[in-house]
């Protein structure tokens, strides 16, 4: 608690008693000096004596008045470190009236932005840049440098008053010396840092493999990745395979895809650097050393008959147990499945059940036989659900346990819609994306009906007691 004193207890007090005391000494001195001028004249050199003697009082008085001086002046001096400020001993306290009359600070409402410009490499340029800042009341919560061989590119992560606006921001960025600026509105999830956002992203995709496009996504910002492999599914090759070391190529960047191919990630509204360049090539070194490599949980379910299912992820390793699944399914299945002739649906499945290209659930028995597969593919930057039941194991909630979970996966992923193409006969499919509750879009040419489910509008959790009603009596079991 801070000690406070009031305007009238800092006067200096009176003392009378330090009078009194110099007035007794003084009449003191008197007599003893008349006494001893008494004494000096009488002898031979008394005059001398009485001279020297006031010379030597007259220089002590002198002394004793400077040194009295200096005392004072050191005891009213601020301390080492002062500012210039009102001490907090001499700080008059406000009063109740004061306070009341005092109003209440109103929080200013802010936005977060995203900011990116190119300044010169020269001393002093990022000072200008935060001074104007400064001046417009934006407060930098990250910054990022980029170094270019003609610049510097600063990635700010900014809190503005909300009514300065984007282009407000850029012009005045750019009178500061900033060029090739780009601003984007943030959230809450940038104010991550980026070193723990890309341990996170590497945690990720060591953990499953699949991770790794949607790693690249969230590390380089909006963008389009394309995995292209090295033979098409013709057993052709594409001719598209990057370097070791990779390309970068302004808005367009090239990596060695570590399962053959290339993944091509694109950019167009702002430009690679070569740190980011970097750090896209880091993940995908991390990726190649670890190899194959998918999460191992699985669920048992109790279908309504008493049968039990197990529902795992799967990869490229179950290839010859989807292949004889196929073989099991009807010419109808397949065609409702793949779109194309019921020969080539086995060309698929390599390209399916790899990691790079999404997620796969596979469900198979108690005896470990495979009787369905469902598919949530990055398609660019969108997301395509697939999925394919066995005629034997149809009609039993397989298929609608199937989408939704991949539409979970989704969520999880942060996509924001989901579309399925099928045929306008495939009733099946139909009723399973309609029983997910969430806002279907129709588009509908030459018998190919394409359903797009928006993410965003419902919640999952919300969704689940609905979800497992539709499942017509599949139930979970313990292990």
């Amino acid at each position: 608690m801070t000690d406070v004193t009031s305007s009238k207890s800092t006067r200096r007090p009176h003392h009378w008693r330090h009078d009194l005391i110099e007035l007794a000494a003084l009449f003191t001195a008197v007599v003893v000096a008349d006494t001893i001028a008494k004494s000096i004249v009488k002898g031979p050199d008394g005059p001398y004596l009485l001279v020297f003697s006031a010379i030597a009082l007259v220089a002590t008085a002198g002394f004793h008045t400077w040194w009295a001086r200096r005392r004072s002046h050191a005891s009213h001096a601020p301390p080492a470190g002062d500012t210039g400020g009102p001490s907090t001993a001499t700080v008059p306290a406000k009063t109740e009236e004061e306070h009341d009359e005092t109003e209440p600070e109103v929080p200013v409402e802010t936005t977060l932005w995203r900011m990116r410009t190119t300044v010169a490499d020269t001393p002093g340029s990022l000072a200008a840049l935060c001074t104007v800042l400064a001046r417009l009341g934006v407060d930098i919560l990250t910054l990022q440098t980029h170094p270019l061989a003609d610049g510097t590119v600063d990635e700010f992560l900014l809190r503005a008053p909300a009514d300065l606006s984007a282009h407000a921001l850029s012009r005045e960025t750019a009178a500061a010396g900033g060029r090739d600026t780009w601003t984007e509105r943030a959230d809450a999830h940038d104010l991550v840092d980026t070193p723990t956002r890309v341990l996170g992203l590497a945690t990720r995709t060591a953990l499953d493999a699949a991770e790794l496009p949607l790693a690249l996504r969230q590390l380089l910002g909006r963008c389009t990745l394309h995995s292209v492999p090295a033979v098409s599914l013709t057993g052709r090759p594409t001719g598209e395979l990057a370097p070791v070391e990779g390309v970068l190529e302004e808005t367009v960047m090239r990596l060695r895809d570590p399962n053959g191919g290339t993944l091509i990630v694109e950019r167009p509204y702002l430009p690679f650097t070569p740190t980011e360049f970097a750090r896209a090539r880091a993940l995908v070194e991390l990726d190649a050393r670890l190899g194959p490599r998918v999460p191992r949980s699985q669920d048992v379910l109790t279908l309504p008959e008493g049968n039990e299912i197990t529902v795992r992820r799967a990869d490229q390793r179950d290839l010859a147990a989807a292949r004889a699944m196929h073989d099991r399914c009807s010419p109808r299945t397949l065609g409702l499945r793949y779109h194309g002739p019921v020969g080539d649906a086995d060309r698929y499945l390599d390209h399916l059940l790899s990691p790079r290209f999404g997620r796969t659930l596979a469900v198979q028995t108690t005896s470990g036989r495979l009787v369905a597969l469902g598919h949530l593919l990055w398609d660019g930057d969108e997301t395509e659900v697939a999925l394919m039941v066995e005629d034997d194991w149809q009609r039993r909630g397989i298929g609608s346990e199937l989408l939704g979970r991949l539409v979970a996966m989704a969520e999880e992923a942060g996509c924001a819609s989901v579309y399925a193409v099928t045929q306008s006969s495939n009733t099946g499919m139909v009723a399973a994306m309609r029983a997910l509750n969430l806002p279907l879009d129709y588009q509908i040419e030459e018998g190919t009906l394409v359903i797009t489910a928006r993410l965003a509008a419902a919640p999952r959790p919300a969704a689940r007691p609905q979800q497992e009603q539709r499942h017509e009596g599949i139930r979970r079991a313990e292990r």
